[in-house]
C-alpha cells in the first residue's frame, strides 16, 4: 500500500490521484472483501498483543470531506476488535473552554496510552483546514500551524506514538451520490446536515487546503496516506491493510510473567473446592 503513501515535503496535486482507483484488485471485489476479512483477523489478533504487551500507543487520524467515509471505515476496519484497547474520538466544533486554551490543547489529552489504539475522527487538521477556508483566523496564524503540528506529532512519536494518517479522497460527483442518499433513505437522514451543503460549495478550497496540508505534514514519523475511497470495499481493504501492516511492524510479543507454571497447576489440581 506504499504507492498511497504521501512523500515528505512532495508536491500534492490531488487531479493525480483518482478515487476511483481500485489498483490491482479491478474487478475483483470479492477478492478485495476477501483480503479485508483477513486484514480484520490479524488486526484483532495483534490488538490484542498490543493491549497485553501495553507498550505501544497507535494513534489513527481520519480526515476526508463530508461524506468520505469516515465512520462507516472506522466500523469496517476495527469490527469486532476489543474495544477495551480501541478508543474512537470525534472532535466536534470547539467548545468555549477548548476555545480558551491553545487549538492542540484539547488533542494531546485524547491521544493513546500504552496499549491502546485511538481513532480519531476529524483531528487537529481541522485547524488548517476549516479555520482556513473559513477566514477564522489570519494566514500567519494557520500557515505557522503546519510545523507546530509536526514538532507535536513528533513529540508523540518520540515517546512511543505510532502514527498513521488517512485521507479519505472522494470525488464531487461521489459526495453528491451520498448526500442524497442520506435524503431518500429514511434510516440515513439523521446523518444529514443541511449545513454540508454550504460546505460543499466550498469544494475547490478545500482541496487546495487539503494539498498544502497533506504536503507539509506528511513526516516519517507521521505519514499520510492517499486512500480512493469512491468504492467503499477497496477503501476499507486499502486502510486496514495499512494498519495491519504497521501493526506487524511493531513487532510485539505478549509479556512472559514470572509464574511458576506448574506449582500452580499443581495448587489447582490440589484444591478441595
Amino acid at each position: 500500500m506504499n504507492k498511497y503513501k504521501v512523500e515528505p515535503g512532495k508536491k500534492v496535486n490531488l487531479k493525480d490521484h483518482s478515487p476511483d482507483e481500485t489498483g490491482d484488485f479491478e474487478g475483483k471485489k470479492p477478492k478485495g472483501l476477501e483480503k479485508l476479512s483477513e486484514n480484520r483477523i490479524e488486526i484483532d489478533r495483534l490488538q490484542e498483543i498490543l493491549y497485553s504487551e501495553n507498550k505501544h500507543r497507535v494513534l489513527v487520524v481520519f480526515q476526508a470531506m463530508d461524506g468520505g467515509g469516515k465512520d462507516g471505515t472506522t466500523r469496517a476496519v476495527f469490527e469486532g476488535v476489543n474495544p477495551q484497547g480501541v478508543k474512537v474520538v470525534s472532535f466536534k466544533v470547539p467548545t468555549p473552554l477548548e476555545l480558551a486554551h491553545d487549538y492542540l490543547w484539547r488533542v494531546h489529552s485524547r491521544t493513546p496510552g500504552k496499549g491502546e489504539i485511538v481513532v480519531f475522527n476529524r483531528s487537529h487538521y481541522e485547524d488548517v483546514l476549516v479555520v482556513r477556508v473559513h477566514n477564522l483566523v489570519p494566514k500567519e496564524v494557520w500557515k505557522k500551524r503546519y510545523q507546530q503540528i509536526n514538532n507535536f506529532e513528533k513529540q508523540l512519536a518520540e515517546e512511543g506514538t505510532t502514527i498513521i494518517k488517512f485521507f479519505l479522497h472522494i470525488s464531487p460527483e461521489e459526495q453528491k451520490k451520498r448526500f442524497l442518499e442520506r435524503l431518500e433513505i429514511p434510516e440515513k437522514r439523521w446523518k444529514f446536515n443541511p449545513g454540508d451543503l454550504s460546505e460543499r460549495k466550498l469544494w475547490f478550497d478545500y482541496m487546495e487546503a487539503y494539498e498544502e496540508m497533506l504536503q507539509k505534514t506528511s513526516t516519517k514519523w507521521a505519514p499520510w496516506y492517499i486512500v480512493p475511497a469512491n468504492r467503499n470495499w477497496y477503501r476499507n481493504m486499502v486502510v486496514s491493510s495499512v494498519i495491519a501492516d504497521t501493526l506487524k511492524s511493531l513487532k510485539m510479543d505478549y509479556p512472559k510473567p514470572d509464574l511458576d507454571i506448574e506449582g500452580l497447576k499443581a495448587q489447582l489440581n490440589s484444591e478441595s473446592l
